[in-house]
């Protein structure tokens, strides 16, 4: 663990992994909520945690590495479930590397039960871990300019839907069907950072399941 000033009130906490990084959050987000931690701002990131409206940043940081914060259950956090059709043009492309059908692969990502683990790139675009490590996949070698909103997408350990369209390199293996940012709504984002995430499938592509 690695303490970092950032401004007069804030600090930025480095860690070793991004389970670390998970731990650490709900960690401080029960202390907050406790009344043992004033902080109005607590944003984990892939290997980091940022603490900002601080009282005392250094005190914080001289305590922190004591702390011993349990790993996040798998069962902790809101579950939200999201629909979607595996009907993505790269779905193929990943099954092959995964060494299954394109049906077998869909089957495989629904019954992951995915994690928040941090928000970033667009409003609403949550980065979602679950897939054992040996189901990485590589980034597109040619990005596309453009990615409809709603479009799940793989890079490697991460699972992400699009909120927007935007240019992405993402490898696409389904559509969302549900609005992942809506400034009416409160809150906006549908995901953020704890949150469990299952996909329910509206389509699976023909063929075999294995």
């Amino acid at each position: 663990m690695r303490c970092l000033p950032a401004g007069a009130h804030a600090l930025l906490v480095e860690l070793d992994d991004g389970e670390q990084a998970a731990a650490l959050h709900a960690e401080l987000l029960r202390r907050r909520g406790a009344g043992e931690l004033r902080a109005t701002e607590i944003v984990p990131a892939a290997r980091t945690v940022l603490l900002d409206g601080l009282d005392d940043p250094a005190a914080l940081a001289a305590r922190l590495p004591g702390w011993q914060p349990p790993p996040v259950a798998a069962a902790d956090g809101a579950l939200t479930e999201i629909p979607v059709r595996y009907d993505g043009p790269d779905l193929p492309e990943v099954a092959a590397h995964w060494g299954l059908t394109p049906r077998a692969a869909a089957l495989l990502h629904a019954k992951t039960v995915f994690r928040v683990a941090f928000c970033g790139f667009a409003p609403g675009f949550g980065y979602l871990t679950g897939l054992p490590e040996r189901y990485a996949v590589p980034r597109r070698a040619d990005p596309r300019t453009a990615v409809p909103a709603g479009a799940v997408g793989l890079a490697g350990p991460y699972t992400g839907v699009y909120p927007r369209s935007s240019p992405g390199g993402w490898q696409l293996i389904g559509t969302a069907e549900c609005v992942l940012w809506d400034a009416q709504r409160s809150p906006a984002a549908l995901l953020a950072p704890g949150m469990r995430v299952r996909f329910v499938p509206r389509y699976l592509p023909p063929g075999e399941e294995r």
